[in-house]
């Protein structure tokens, strides 16, 4: 699977750098990383022996490419590397709603795997969806990210796009409600400082329980809320008509047409 290359290490591929370093994957030494403007965990990937802007020889030693550009210029990177990779050398891409036939094919015919990750991996703590046709570049694909994230393996390729919304995208939501929240609590009459520190412990806090509780997030909501209290009146609003149920479907489906879009 080494030396893994990774063409482009920005915002996501920083993060991917990042999480290898500090809970598994493949060694500094193991990472060729191709980026006109490497991030900072680029850099430091450096310093414990990555190899920054990589010659032909050495991208022709490329086990595995780690596709982490945007996907506005994929094709324009497919194209200035593709003749100097190695012939048996797997795609592993994560450049949203981009087709693995149409990656396949920029990249010479070789095996493809598209992973939608979020940008948790760089705290080990990330979500990756999956899929591929080719069962090694599947595996290949799997091995980068269990180290720093839950690996969901999808059966079709389409799946990808709602996954994109419900996964890939969703920390945004999820720092939006945080946002929302600490405004809500000004205008309640609380101090910035104060409702900051509060809506941001409690997502925190909730979020943690649901992970090590394993209740279903319907149960646990049961049980904050007590009949005429407080977090029902909340709720009321929140789970009424045009709340938060019909809003993530739109934001959902609004996502994952903007993936389809992207694959051109």
């Amino acid at each position: 699977m080494t030396p893994v290359l990774m063409l482009g290490a920005g915002r996501l591929g920083g993060a991917l750098i990042e999480g290898w370093g500090r809970f598994g994957g493949p060694a500094g030494t193991d990472l060729l990383i191709l980026d006109p403007a490497p991030s900072e965990a680029a850099l430091s990937a450096s310093r414990m022996g990555a190899l920054l802007s990589p010659g032909p020889a050495d991208l022709a030693r490329a086990g595995t490419v780690v596709l982490s550009v945007k996907p506005q210029i994929w094709r324009e990177v497919a194209a200035t590397v593709s003749h100097k990779l190695a012939p048996d050398a797997v795609i592993v891409s994560v450049a949203a709603g981009v087709r693995a036939a149409d990656i396949s094919a920029a990249f010479g015919g070789r095996r493809v795997a598209r992973v939608m990750p979020t940008t948790a991996v760089a705290v080990g703590r990330g979500v990756a969806s999956l899929f591929a046709t080719d069962a090694e570049a599947g595996r290949r694909a799997a091995d980068l990210f269990r180290p720093v994230a839950t690996v969901v393996s999808l059966a079709e390729e389409d799946l990808l796009h709602a996954a994109t919304g419900v996964s890939g995208s969703a920390p945004a939501y999820f720092y939006a409600f945080v946002e929302a929240l600490e405004a809500a609590g000004v205008a309640a009459g609380l101090p910035q400082d104060a409702s900051r520190n509060l809506a941001r412990a409690t997502m925190i806090g909730a979020a943690a329980l649901l992970d090590a509780s394993g209740e279903e997030p319907a149960e646990l909501r049961r049980q904050v809320t007590s009949p005429k209290g407080t977090t029902e009146a909340a709720l009321e609003v929140l789970m009424g008509e045009g709340g938060l149920g019909p809003l993530l479907e739109a934001a959902v489906a609004a996502a994952a047409r903007r993936s389809r879009e992207l694959g051109g």
